[in-house]
């Protein structure tokens, strides 16, 4: 069947061309726009269906503008390229040129994925900083660094959840030729670059939206952070679709994590996940956050994000039963098995944690369509004191666990530290003040009502906490990453496995095998007696059934 095609349609925002700089404004709801540049002010003119355009060509790459709404009111360019003064500042006009190098990308099947918060994996905290860590995060083993959101937000310190202008690369970190700047560098040693991209709700300041297009939301549906978007409207649907576009060709990301897409309602005739995907250019990897499990969506997208491949490694270490590990305490071994093997471990059964049936089947998906993962940014910091996996298990079990993930044929995932036993806390934090930063205070208490103290989430002193000591590093522990790395870039990724299987040995004991490949895992305190598969031996921590070994075979 034939790919559908996309119709290119104008961009959003300013666009420098040969006769000057192009505006371009949807404000269905308001009746004059004007670009106001430093020295002087521009109307817009109205076109169809609520565009407002100008073309000025005294306008070049620096220009710094805001539009001005009937009149009175000041705000952002929605597409701005970059907002050096924060998002209730002037947008910046940005030249896209770039010199960039060759680089044809890598399959999928290579990913070893490292998550990392720019603003707090180095001392720096800059896009140019990051570029230093490229030879280390190379010689560790990863093939692709993961940037959490860079979409303008408001304030100096945010997880990036809270974007508002979605084009705009956080000028806490750098300028756009310095994000580039790391993207090319990337490329260089050998690495993709993802982007999480955030497509499902705008944060609470500096979206002046619902001012001159409140058709950008719909109260027909609501999402955990308020009215959802009205992807019912074609203008909203480009805005994001070009989007997605901009950051993977202006950019050159290798490819977008579109995050919580559960939280995304549309009710079209062609949903926007396949429009986008429709959308994107060939070679480029899409990965969804998808709580709902819906296979059906990982026909077309390259993978997903497991959460419950995460909640059985989890109970497994922990033993913790509160909120949604709730639904792995009955039988975690088992639940990572499944997940190992056949992707989700819920499959449409139902959730004890909701009472509702989740997910859908998926094992006839290969085991690159699950990126799994023992830590990330949600499952660290959203616990109430962000504590990571160390600090709530012990060493023997995370070896345990960190030998299963790393040599699994599915992507890895690492949060950032991890691969030298961060024991630091990463905390949820951002900068809002005055009543805002308050009502996000209360929001914490009211997530966790059973501690007294909590953190402030918006004190200076809480973003500073997250920062990466990397003095700290463990020699050991960065062994032990780097040489199970070495053994899945060299032996297992060749294999291409699939066609998982597994069945269990005991309560917290499983077999799984691929073809080409078997684990056999003991994950608890209890010796079994345990047969060796049949194959050349690649990997292991002890002798099989022994408490927290695991072995690798080939064959």
């Amino acid at each position: 069947m034939a790919t559908p095609q996309v119709i290119a349609r104008p961009g959003f925002g300013a666009q420098v061309t040969p006769e000057g700089v192009r505006f371009r404004l949807w404000a269905p709801a308001a009746r004059s726009v004007d670009v106001v540049f430093s020295e002087t002010t521009r109307r817009m003119q109205p076109t169809d269906e609520g565009w407002h355009e100008l073309l000025e060509p005294d306008a070049a790459a620096g220009t710094l503008y805001q539009y001005q709404i009937d009149g009175e009111l000041l705000v952002p360019d929605p597409a701005s390229r970059f907002q050096p003064q924060d998002v209730d500042g002037p947008s910046e006009v940005i030249d896209p040129g770039f010199a960039w190098n060759k680089w044809k990308g890598r399959p999928w099947e290579e990913a070893v994925i490292y998550e990392l918060h720019v603003g707090t994996f180095t001392p720096e905290g800059s896009f140019l900083s990051v570029i230093k860590k490229i030879p280390y995060l190379k010689d560790l083993g990863i093939t692709a660094i993961e940037l959490m959101p860079l979409a303008d937000f408001a304030g100096r310190r945010n997880w990036g959840y809270d974007g508002v202008l979605a084009y705009a690369p956080d000028s806490a970190y750098g300028r756009p030729e310095d994000l580039k700047a790391l993207v090319n560098a990337a490329h260089r040693a050998g690495l993709m670059v993802l982007l999480d991209v955030v497509y499902n709700h705008f944060g609470p300041k500096g979206n002046f939206l619902s001012r001159y297009a409140p058709q950008f939301f719909t109260e027909r549906h609501h999402t955990p952070w308020g009215a959802a978007i009205d992807f019912s409207r074609r203008e909203v649907r480009d805005f994001f679709i070009q989007n997605a576009r901009y950051w993977l060709e202006e950019y050159r990301f290798d490819g977008l994590r579109l995050d919580a897409v559960h939280a995304i309602v549309d009710e079209s005739p062609r949903h926007i996940l396949d429009e986008i995907r429709d959308a994107v250019p060939a070679g480029k990897h899409l990965i969804l956050e998808n709580d709902a499990n819906q296979a059906r969506y990982l026909k077309r997208y390259a993978a997903q994000w497991n959460d419950d491949a995460h909640h059985g490694y989890h109970v497994l270490a922990t033993g913790e039963s509160q909120g949604y590990y709730a639904s792995y305490i009955d039988a975690p071994a088992k639940h990572l098995a499944r997940c190992l093997a056949e992707g989700f471990a819920y499959q449409g059964e139902v959730s004890p944690f909701s009472g509702k049936p989740r997910g859908e089947p998926s094992r006839h998906l290969p085991p690159s369509a699950f990126v799994n993962f023992l830590q990330n940014h949600d499952q660290v910091g959203n616990r109430a004191f962000g504590e990571r996996l160390l600090s709530l298990s012990n060493e023997k079990s995370v070896k345990a666990l960190t030998a299963v993930l790393l040599l699994a044929p599915s992507p890895p995932l690492l949060f950032m530290g991890e691969e030298w036993g961060c024991r630091q806390p990463f905390l949820f934090f951002c900068d809002f003040p005055g009543e805002l930063g308050e009502a996000v205070r209360a929001g914490r208490r009211r997530e966790f009502p059973q501690i007294s103290e909590m953190p402030d989430p918006t004190a200076r002193e809480t973003f500073e906490q997250c920062a990466l000591r990397w003095e700290d590093a463990d020699p050991a522990w960065l062994a032990w990453y780097r040489d199970l790395l070495k053994v899945r870039r060299e032996r297992i990724v060749p294999l291409r496995a699939r066609n998982g299987r597994y069945r269990m040995l005991g309560e917290r004991a499983f077999a799984v095998s691929w073809d080409g490949l078997s684990l056999v895992a003991n994950l608890g305190d209890t010796a079994l007696q345990v047969e060796a598969p049949a194959g050349a031996p690649l990997w292991s921590s002890g002798t099989p059934g022994t408490p927290w070994s695991v072995g690798w075979w080939l064959g």
